[in-house]
């Protein structure tokens, strides 16, 4: 099948977007407000852009709290979900009262950051501490605003569990990161294979 992306007349019970863009590392954003209130969301609209620096950024749809605390305080930490915490996570993407903590409703526990000021989860296997570079608002091909934020941020600070480094590596595989499909869908990355790049012309 083919059809028009922006009329969306697919015909389908669900539109297939975000199930062929897949699978999508997840964003487990926490981030503090002027006020010290904490806000713990999962994005999946979230990837890294720049080895060195290191850029992260993950978009929002609508400006939810995460974007609000993060365009007043400048900083926020990219928790990498994982499948041991997935119920977790997924308590965490309810729309609680600005103010409420999600650490709190979801049974989770805040750990001290390096870097920067808004924790991560305590039990994380891996978490990037940034500061904001870029919020940017994004458009439509017709110019028109729209209420969709992008945010960018460098890292300043990684975090990785000691038990996931194996000889000098990260074991993505037993870390067990989890990704987001379409619809109600979940991946898990639990085996790895190697590929080198072929080598360029003289």
């Amino acid at each position: 099948m083919i059809y028009d992306a922006v009329a969306r007349d697919h015909g389908l019970p669900h539109d297939p977007f975000k199930a062929l863009v897949a699978p999508r590392p997840i964003g487990w954003i926490s981030s503090l407000n002027e006020r010290g209130e904490v806000n713990l969301a999962p994005y999946s609209f979230f990837n890294a852009f720049s080895t060195y620096p290191a850029i992260v950024g993950f978009s929002s749809e609508g400006q939810k709290d995460s974007v609000a605390f993060i365009a007043e305080t400048g900083e926020f930490v990219c928790n990498i979900a994982t499948y041991p915490l997935r119920d977790a996570m997924n308590a965490t993407s309810a729309p609680l009262p600005r103010g409420v903590s999600e650490f709190e409703a979801a049974g989770l526990v805040p750990e001290p950051s390096r870097f920067v000021k808004p924790p991560r989860v305590r039990g994380i296997a891996a978490a990037l501490e940034c500061r904001r570079l870029q919020i940017i608002r994004l458009e439509d091909m017709d110019g028109r605003a729209l209420d969709r934020w992008l945010v960018l941020g460098q890292v300043v600070g990684i975090y990785i569990d000691d038990r996931y480094l194996r000889d000098g590596l990260v074991d993505t595989a037993a870390m067990q990161p989890i990704a987001r499909l379409g619809y109600h869908d979940y991946s898990v990355v639990d085996e790895v294979f190697s590929l080198v790049r072929p080598k360029g012309g003289e």
